[in-house]
C-alpha cells in the first residue's frame, strides 16, 4: 500500500469524493455531504489530503484535515478537522483507514494542531468503531451538521506522541 499526498481537487481525490458522496446519499437518503469545501482547505501547512493506492496505483482510500479556529459553527483555537475519510469497498479490512487516521494525526500535530475534531453520523457505525478505537471520544457539536439529531462529534487531544 502506497499513501501519498495529493490536493483535494487531483482526480483521483475527485473520484473517491464522487463515491463517498454516493455513500452518504445511500445512508442518509439526501444529497451528500453538503459542508463547503475548496481544495485550498487542505495545503499545507494548514491541511493535508491523502489517497491510498494500491499496487496497480488505484486509489483505495482517502482523507484529510483542515485548520480551524474558534468561530460560529463551535470549532476551538487549534483544531484539526478530519474530512472525508474514506475506503472504497475493495479497500476495505486491510487497515487502510487506520493508517490514514494516523499519518493525518501526526501531521497535524507536528503543524502545531492541539485537537483532532471529526463530525460523523449515527448511520455511520464503522467509522464510529474506528474513531471510538482510535481514542476519540463524543465531544460537543460544531460544523456544518451540528443541529441535526444523526450528527455525531468527536475528539481527540493531540498533545504528545501517538
Amino acid at each position: 500500500m502506497n499513501i501519498q499526498p495529493r490536493p483535494f481537487d487531483h482526480p483521483d481525490a475527485v473520484k473517491l469524493n464522487d463515491l463517498v458522496q454516493l455513500e452518504y446519499a445511500e445512508r442518509y437518503g439526501d444529497e451528500g455531504d453538503v459542508t463547503p469545501l475548496d481544495a485550498t482547505m487542505f495545503d499545507p501547512p494548514h491541511g493535508l489530503y491523502l489517497l491510498a493506492y494500491d499496487e496497480q496505483d488505484r486509489p483505495l482510500a482517502t482523507g484529510g484535515w483542515r485548520s480551524q479556529e474558534r468561530n460560529a459553527e463551535g470549532y476551538s483555537d487549534g483544531d484539526a478537522e478530519i474530512k472525508r475519510m474514506f475506503v472504497i469497498a475493495e479497500g476495505r479490512g486491510r487497515g487502510l483507514a487506520r493508517r490514514i487516521l494516523g499519518a493525518l494525526e501526526a501531521d497535524a500535530r507536528a503543524a502545531g494542531r492541539t485537537r483532532m475534531v471529526l463530525e460523523t453520523g449515527d448511520r455511520q457505525p464503522e467509522a464510529i468503531a474506528l474513531y471510538t478505537s482510535s481514542g476519540y471520544t463524543v465531544c460537543e457539536k460544531f460544523g456544518h451538521y451540528r443541529a441535526y439529531d444523526s450528527s455525531i462529534c468527536m475528539a481527540k487531544p493531540l498533545a504528545g506522541p501517538s
